[in-house]
């Protein structure tokens, strides 16, 4: 079983809506795949809620049962596990990269958010977990912004992915109903993003 551990100490950078896009993408890949929702918000287990009987299972955890949680998904066959974390939760965020084989931490690439990598490139860097910084959001026609976050999160002893995701309305019209940007236009943008990340993720995997 693999482990996807999605981070970071902002609220807004994304966290969910990356985590949902991967773990359907390995549903439509026939893994059979689990989202632990470890957010107070339950944000991940609303969208679960929403889509019904469609994969991927979502399920919530405190912090605390983790490990729990990890292990009974692994008892029941689960090929892709990605975790999804609350903001300002270090505890949380600390047994999610313990567990992982590969953490995201997606970041919008404007200076505040930046700052807030600091304390996850410490965590990564005491683990010996492979991370990679997940660029969101980011505007149009924002080179020379994106060149100069690379150059931040490089500076932070932390790899850059060489997918970045757009300010896309199809990741939040999709979001509110129970879907993902796929299977509002399988042609758009933002599913071309997630394509692209998800082929890059699987062989990023251990």
């Amino acid at each position: 079983m693999s482990v996807i551990a999605i981070v970071s100490q902002k609220g807004g950078s994304g966290k969910t809506t990356l985590a949902l896009h991967l773990a359907t993408c390995a549903a439509y890949a026939k893994q059979q795949t689990c989202v632990i929702d470890t957010d107070p918000q339950a944000t991940a287990a609303a969208w679960g809620d929403w889509r019904g009987d469609f994969l991927p299972a979502v399920v919530t955890s405190p912090p605390a049962r983790l490990a729990r949680t990890i292990e009974n998904a692994q008892k029941q066959g689960v090929d892709l596990l990605v975790i999804d974390t609350p903001p300002h939760a270090e505890a949380a965020m600390r047994e999610a990269i313990k567990a992982a084989d590969l953490v995201l931490i997606p970041t919008r690439p404007r200076a505040f958010d930046l700052h807030a990598l600091e304390g996850i490139a410490d965590l990564v860097s005491y683990t010996g977990t492979p991370a990679h910084v997940v660029f969101n959001g980011v505007p149009a026609r924002a080179s020379k912004m994106l060149e100069e976050a690379k150059k931040a999160v490089a500076e932070l002893g932390l790899e850059t992915c060489p997918v970045t995701f757009g300010k896309r309305a199809d990741f939040h019209r999709s979001s509110s109903k129970g879907e993902v940007a796929s299977e509002v236009d399988a042609d758009g943008k933002a599913a071309g993003e997630v394509k692209a990340l998800w082929k890059w993720v699987k062989k990023a995997l251990p």
